[in-house]
This record gives structure tokens, C-alpha cells and sequence, in this order.
């Protein structure tokens, strides 16, 4: 335990489960990703339902061809969605993937 109250938990490379979005800590972005508008993650295609970030002045998103990375800035982020409990992301920078299944035809993202 640190004087503080926090554990010593390395936190490089950290993995965030949320349904079926899974984020890691990254040390960078890649130089030539492009801003994205938003703080959508997933959209839910079954449901409707979004995993998103709650504080929208607390992070950017960028896209470099089909990845997504999250940028959460100094004060942290909450990550929602109606069926899944929120969670706290400190500040740093995540790559974002949806889940996927293989089915024999081809491997297709997990719908929400």
C-alpha cells in the first residue's frame, strides 16, 4: 500500500472489461489517427443501448482506420451502459475493441 491509500497496481497495459468492449492502456496514439466527435464506444445493436462515456468534456476519441482509441484526460472518466456497471478510467490513453465470435463463415462482432 502506498502512504496515500492506493495500491501499488501497475497500471501499464491495464485491461478494462465493459460487456462486450474491452480497453487497454496504451503509451500512445498513432501519430496519423484522425479526432472523432463523440464519446460513443459501442452502439448496441440489439438493444440500443451504448457503452459511452458519461463526461463528455473529459475525453477524445480518435479513429486510425478501423481502431479505436480513447483518450481520458487529467480528472479520469466514468464508462456506462444500461446493463453493466460503471466504470472509473483514470487518466491515459486506451485502445478500444468490440468482442468478437468466430462463427465458421467469419468472425463477427458480439452485438449488444
Amino acid at each position: 500500500m502506498l502512504s496515500n491509500g492506493k495500491s501499488s497496481i501497475n497500471q501499464a497495459n491495464a485491461l478494462y472489461r465493459h460487456g462486450d468492449v474491452l480497453l487497454r492502456r496504451i503509451n500512445r496514439i498513432p501519430n496519423t489517427a484522425q479526432k472523432r466527435v463523440g464519446t460513443t464506444l459501442a452502439h448496441g445493436e440489439v438493444t440500443g443501448h451504448s457503452h459511452r462515456i458519461q463526461e463528455s468534456d473529459r475525453v477524445q476519441l480518435w479513429v486510425y482506420g478501423s481502431d479505436l482509441f480513447l483518450e481520458v484526460k487529467q480528472a479520469g472518466a466514468t464508462l456506462i451502459h444500461e446493463e453493466h456497471r460503471a466504470i472509473e478510467l483514470p487518466p491515459g490513453l486506451y485502445r478500444v475493441w468490440r468482442q468478437r465470435e468466430y462463427r465458421p463463415d467469419a468472425y463477427v462482432e458480439v452485438e449488444d
